[in-house]
């Protein structure tokens, strides 16, 4: 993919530009893609790109196809003259109807070339979405007709529409492992991630962290990866971090039908709410039983309004964490709307080695704001550099407190980072910002710091000096090592 250009990292978010020759236009990542029903439009494509700043959306090319009334205007005109749109316009194939009743009467060769002929500028072949949790033949026979498409939409003369490569594999990480590098040797240039609407919809964050973090691994650092059907900004900022750049929504007119006003901590009805917690145009102009009152049109209209200045005000928060280096301060912020969505920043965690690969060297400061602080990137990346000193003596002092002549050197301890040299004290990461109050998993953070500096240098003696850690911390710390309480006597 020569058209996507990563300008910074922060975990595995990525701040980044999409070149979409076709539209002649650059969309900056991440980004959402409102979902425009060509039948029924809440908010129309001009007034997204005019109000909302919209740079791209996405379509149901299918829906076009199968269209007594739309089909011929669709070729005539063309998708933007159509929708009356000037910025990038993305196309689904059908596979959501595939998904959804089992069959469609369409190829991928024919659909692809029917995106073309309507003037889409990201067209999208007929893939399998393969739901999660299904037994694992069916999700390889699946997978394997999904691949054999992606090959012969690559063969498709598409001039200058770029084609996606949707990654599929079920709950399987080693299919979706897998899935990715094919997805990546095929040479298209987007590459959704399919069939996950079912674990959003289930808040199955846990499982959705994984999936993305396999197809990750398969996909590397090629291409805008697309989560398709993520439209809720409860969970932009999970899914960014992980590497997503590029989701779509059509929740904001969906809900609106249904009176459920978006948040970024979750979804409200209409009427449970006495006060709107936002301050876009609707929310200060109207009061909740003010807006409860119009008719039903009028009330979809601005809940729908609501509901995208809500989705792109989070796109825009997104960025700006990608760009100041503090997007995992605001995962951990968003995860606490729902235990569901601390199920996913814990799994995404899990995946810190992976993070790490991408996440930069050096940022401002870090803030030490949960338990779950100390499985960050930061962390591990400064484990694992432990290797990368040389010590002076036999004999070293690792402490919270001050330095001691009676050892040949002296290091401090910093939880949850662990030893570390004194005159690296004042740099990142070791300027964290912390608590005082140090809980436990920073402290048994620090003793795995602690074990993997012993490990590193064998023949020296240690002894450490701690602030009252837990058990559970001293019981990492190596035998060999001396250990005393920083209050304690010498």
């Amino acid at each position: 993919m020569t058209n996507f250009e990563v300008r910074q990292y922060d975990a595995a978010g990525r701040l980044g530009k999409v070149e979409v020759p076709r539209a002649g236009v650059t969309v900056e990542t991440p980004t959402i893609l409102p979902v425009v029903n060509p039948h029924v439009q809440t908010i129309d494509p001009a007034a997204l790109e005019s109000e909302f700043g919209a740079e791209i959306l996405i379509t149901n090319s299918y829906i076009l196809h199968k269209s007594d009334e739309l089909r011929e205007p669709a070729l005539e005109q063309g998708l933007h003259d159509l929708l009356d749109f000037s910025g990038a316009i993305m196309t689904d194939s059908g596979s959501f109807q595939l998904a959804e009743y089992g069959e469609i009467s369409v190829t991928t060769e024919e659909i692809l070339e029917f995106q073309h002929d309507i003037g889409s500028d990201i067209g999208t072949p007929v893939d399998i979405p393969t739901p999660p949790d299904v037994d694992r033949e069916q999700a390889e026979d699946e997978l394997a007709t999904t691949q054999d498409r992606l090959e012969r939409a690559a063969s498709v003369d598409t001039g200058e529409m770029l084609v996606s490569a949707p990654v599929q594999g079920s709950t399987y990480p080693d299919l979706r492992e897998q899935a990715g590098h094919h997805a990546v040797e095929t040479g298209l240039d987007v590459f959704p991630l399919g069939a996950v609407v079912p674990l959003m919809n289930e808040y199955r964050y846990a499982d959705l962290a994984d999936v993305v973090a396999a197809c990750k691994r398969g996909l590397g650092e090629v291409g805008p990866v697309h989560l398709f059907g993520a439209g809720h900004p409860m969970m932009f900022a999970m899914a960014a971090a992980l590497g997503c750049d590029l989701f779509d929504s059509a929740a904001y007119a969906l809900y609106a039908r249904d009176d459920r006003y978006l948040t970024v901590r979750g979804t409200q009805q209409l009427d449970d709410l006495d006060y709107f917690p936002c301050h876009c145009p609707v929310c200060t102009e109207y009061t909740p039983d003010e807006l409860d009152s119009l008719d039903e049109d009028a009330r979809e209209d601005l809940l729908a309004r609501h509901n995208l200045h809500v989705t792109y005000g989070e796109i825009r928060t997104v960025r700006q964490a990608i760009r100041s280096g503090n997007l995992m301060e605001l995962v951990d912020s968003r995860a606490r709307g729902h235990p569901s969505m601390v199920d996913g920043y814990r799994t995404l965690l899990d995946h810190a080695e992976q993070l790490e690969r991408s996440d930069p060297a050096s940022k401002h400061a870090m803030f030490y704001t949960s338990h779950e602080s100390a499985r960050r990137p930061e962390v591990l990346r400064h484990h694992e550099r432990l290797d990368r000193f040389d010590l002076e003596g036999d004999e070293v002092l690792l402490t919270e407190g001050g330095s001691n002549d009676r050892y040949d050197e002296t290091w401090g301890v910093l939880p949850p980072f662990g030893p570390y040299p004194r005159e690296l004290s004042e740099t990142y990461p070791l300027n964290a910002e912390t608590p005082e109050r140090t809980d436990r998993a920073a402290c048994e953070a620090a003793a795995d710091g602690v074990a993997r500096l012993v490990d590193c240098h064998p023949k020296v003696s240690f002894t450490l000096v701690h602030d009252d850690w837990p058990e559970t911390a001293l019981t990492r710390v190596p035998d060999q090592v001396r250990v005393r309480d920083l209050h304690e006597r010498d």
